[in-house]
């Protein structure tokens, strides 16, 4: 499709206008939460919390924090669909958060209860902070691509160039790391990128800031969680280069955690939280354009990008299309452009940890090098929640999942 500059110009106007909504609007959850701080200790009785008796819950109240991504989608619509109700939760409206560090943050604090987070985050913050976080389902998988100015025609044209990444511990920093050393490309996590050199510069930025930043030229391009992506498309300001998804068959990205007393001490309370998600999760697999409706203005409004960025970002995985410009090398793959299930697979973990000890981040990584791949999915994971999510929501193959819950990793950067 032939765009004109008079075109590109308006569409450019619209990313940085729907950008502009989207951090207001995460300004303002985060303010409110600033304000209303509960200061319970991991573990504290929420109001209404009561002992309850096996099979009841222990409290009612959810409070949700996410960002606008369609990561997000399952704790969103278990929102919006009155499945965290159907499971006698008293769920707030989700709070929407800018970036990956306030999320964080608002969790850490007990500002919220659940959150979806980056599975290396999760493992950061477990083993780096010593934090007693516990991962409890996966949110999706895939979901994510590396995006680039439509003057990029392969990997070669990003040498001496900045890439925004969302954060030192996700998993786009470690694919698009793998990616560019397949090209014979090195990461640069400091100093200044060259050519010559064949070093790219990594940059951690908020996802919403990723598209204005390319629009006005001051990146190459950007690996993120989809909407992003497709508004880049859609939009006219940026094209795919390659879908994670690609370079690893139904990762995980963002995975759903919560605060380790709160599975011990409540565990009725998070097999209803884990219960709904996955109930939302068939749904989403099942109905991906109603999802997409359900989630932005013309329904719930809990995502600020317009319905044809969410529709795509939900549901176009064309093939043949991104097959012709190497968006998508692998397509054998089983997969989607984005999916949704619950169940953490170890071998996931184990082959994660392994990878982020070979991943350049800016900071101390020295507890990733004792970092031992089995010991760090038991301690993380608590996967008994999401085996009886599993079952409550219809069973393994609903999700498209074997039925032993086993897997081996395919990755193919």
């Amino acid at each position: 499709m032939d765009i004109t500059n008079h075109e590109l110009a308006g569409r450019r106007r619209d990313v940085l206008r729907t950008i502009g909504l989207s951090g207001a609007a995460a300004a303002a959850g985060s303010s409110i939460l600033a304000g209303c701080g509960s200061g319970m200790a991991p573990g504290d009785a929420r109001p209404g919390a009561t002992a309850a008796p096996a099979g009841q819950l222990e409290t009612r109240a959810l409070r949700i924090g996410y960002l606008p991504i369609t990561d997000a989608t399952p704790l969103l619509l278990a929102h919006a669909q009155g499945l965290y109700a159907a499971e006698g939760l008293e769920a707030s409206r989700p709070t929407l958060f800018r970036g990956w560090s306030q999320l964080a943050e608002a969790f850490q604090a007990r500002q919220v209860d659940v959150v979806h987070i980056l599975m290396p985050t999760a493992v950061w913050m477990r083993f780096g902070q010593n934090f007693p976080v516990k991962l409890v389902a996966w949110n999706h998988t895939d979901g994510s691509a590396l995006t680039v100015a439509n003057t990029v025609k392969s990997l070669d044209d990003v040498a001496g160039k900045t890439v925004g990444i969302p954060f030192w511990y996700s998993i786009h920093n470690l694919v698009l790391q793998l990616v560019l050393r397949k090209a014979g490309l090195r990461p640069l996590t400091r100093g200044e990128p060259s050519a010559a050199d064949r070093t790219v510069k990594l940059a951690v930025m908020a996802p919403a800031d990723m598209p204005p930043a390319l629009a006005n030229g001051s990146i190459a391009g950007y690996i993120v969680a989809d909407p992003f992506n497709a508004l880049a498309e859609v939009s006219g300001i940026g094209k795919i280069l390659r879908f994670t998804g690609d370079a690893w068959l139904n990762h995980a990205c963002c995975v759903v955690i919560m605060h380790e007393a709160d599975t011990a001490k409540r565990p009725q309370w998070a097999q209803a939280v884990v219960t709904a998600v996955a109930k939302a999760q068939v749904f989403a697999r099942e109905n991906r354009k109603e999802t997409a409706r359900v989630l932005t203005k013309e329904g719930g409004d809990y995502l600020p990008q317009p319905l044809p960025v969410i529709e795509r970002a939900l549901a176009h995985y064309d093939r043949a299309e991104y097959g012709l410009s190497k968006a998508v090398e692998h397509a054998d793959w089983p997969n989607n452009r984005i999916d949704f299930q619950p169940f953490p697979f170890p071998s996931y973990t184990e082959e994660l940890v392994k990878l982020l000890q070979d991943t350049a981040v800016d900071g101390d990584v020295a507890f990733l090098k004792t970092l031992d791949p089995k010991q760090a999915h038991a301690a993380l994971v608590d996967d008994r929640f999401a085996r009886a999510a599993i079952t409550a929501a219809g069973g393994a193959a609903r999700f498209g999942l074997p039925e032993g819950l086993s897997r081996m990793e395919r990755i193919a950067p």
